[in-house]
Protein backbone atom coordinates (compact mmCIF):
# COMPACT_ATOMS: atom_id res chain seq x y z
CA UNK A 1 0.00 0.00 0.00
CA UNK A 2 1.46 3.34 -1.04
CA UNK A 3 1.45 6.34 1.22
CA UNK A 4 0.08 9.57 -0.09
CA UNK A 5 2.36 12.58 -0.12
CA UNK A 6 0.48 14.14 2.80
CA UNK A 7 0.80 11.00 4.95
CA UNK A 8 4.48 10.72 4.05
CA UNK A 9 5.06 14.35 5.08
CA UNK A 10 3.16 13.82 8.33
CA UNK A 11 5.33 10.82 9.19
CA UNK A 12 8.50 12.80 8.45
CA UNK A 13 7.26 15.71 10.55
CA UNK A 14 6.48 13.32 13.41
CA UNK A 15 9.95 11.75 13.23
CA UNK A 16 11.58 15.17 13.13
CA UNK A 17 9.53 16.39 16.11
CA UNK A 18 10.31 13.22 18.03
CA UNK A 19 14.05 13.66 17.39
CA UNK A 20 13.84 17.30 18.41
CA UNK A 21 12.18 16.43 21.72
CA UNK A 22 14.83 13.76 22.29
CA UNK A 23 17.62 16.31 21.71
CA UNK A 24 16.05 18.86 24.06
CA UNK A 25 15.52 16.20 26.70
CA UNK A 26 19.17 15.17 26.38
CA UNK A 27 20.30 18.76 26.89
CA UNK A 28 18.23 19.21 30.02
CA UNK A 29 19.43 15.87 31.41
CA UNK A 30 23.02 17.00 30.81
CA UNK A 31 22.30 20.32 32.52
CA UNK A 32 20.71 18.57 35.50
CA UNK A 33 23.64 16.20 35.84
CA UNK A 34 26.00 19.17 35.78
CA UNK A 35 24.02 21.06 38.42
CA UNK A 36 24.13 18.02 40.70
CA UNK A 37 27.71 16.89 40.07
CA UNK A 38 29.62 20.18 40.21
CA UNK A 39 28.49 21.12 43.74
CA UNK A 40 29.37 17.57 44.82
CA UNK A 41 32.85 17.98 43.36
CA UNK A 42 33.24 21.35 45.10
CA UNK A 43 32.22 19.71 48.38
CA UNK A 44 34.73 16.87 47.90
CA UNK A 45 37.48 19.32 46.98
CA UNK A 46 36.71 21.55 49.97
CA UNK A 47 36.90 18.72 52.48
CA UNK A 48 39.96 16.97 51.03
CA UNK A 49 42.49 19.60 49.99
CA UNK A 50 41.23 23.15 49.44
CA UNK A 51 44.63 24.66 48.63
CA UNK A 52 44.42 23.24 45.09
CA UNK A 53 40.96 23.91 43.69
CA UNK A 54 40.73 21.27 40.97
CA UNK A 55 36.94 21.49 40.66
CA UNK A 56 37.39 24.51 38.33
CA UNK A 57 38.67 22.22 35.57
CA UNK A 58 35.56 20.05 35.69
CA UNK A 59 33.28 23.07 35.96
CA UNK A 60 34.83 24.90 33.01
CA UNK A 61 34.99 21.77 30.86
CA UNK A 62 31.41 20.78 31.54
CA UNK A 63 30.28 24.38 31.04
CA UNK A 64 31.92 24.47 27.62
CA UNK A 65 30.24 21.19 26.72
CA UNK A 66 26.88 22.59 27.83
CA UNK A 67 27.33 25.73 25.72
CA UNK A 68 28.19 23.66 22.63
CA UNK A 69 25.25 21.33 23.30
CA UNK A 70 22.91 24.33 23.65
CA UNK A 71 24.10 25.75 20.32
CA UNK A 72 23.43 22.41 18.66
CA UNK A 73 20.02 21.87 20.24
CA UNK A 74 18.54 25.35 20.30
CA UNK A 75 19.16 26.59 16.89
CA UNK A 76 22.32 28.08 15.56
CA UNK A 77 23.64 24.97 13.86
CA UNK A 78 20.22 23.43 13.23
CA UNK A 79 18.85 26.52 11.56
CA UNK A 80 21.77 26.47 9.12
CA UNK A 81 21.21 22.77 8.41
CA UNK A 82 17.47 23.29 7.92
CA UNK A 83 18.07 26.20 5.52
CA UNK A 84 20.56 24.16 3.51
CA UNK A 85 18.22 21.14 3.32
CA UNK A 86 15.32 23.37 2.23
CA UNK A 87 17.53 25.03 -0.38
CA UNK A 88 18.60 21.66 -1.80
CA UNK A 89 15.03 20.33 -1.87
CA UNK A 90 13.81 23.49 -3.61
CA UNK A 91 16.60 23.20 -6.18
CA UNK A 92 15.69 19.54 -6.81
CA UNK A 93 12.00 20.45 -7.11
CA UNK A 94 12.83 23.20 -9.63
CA UNK A 95 14.96 20.86 -11.79
CA UNK A 96 12.13 18.30 -11.82
CA UNK A 97 9.49 20.85 -12.85
CA UNK A 98 11.75 22.52 -15.45
CA UNK A 99 12.87 19.19 -16.87
CA UNK A 100 9.33 17.96 -17.59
Amino acid sequence: MELTENEHTDQEDYKRAKNRVKEIKGFYMNLTACLVTIPLLIFINYYTYWQFQWFWFAMLGWGLILVIHAFLVFGYVKSWEEKKIKQMLDREQNTKTNGK
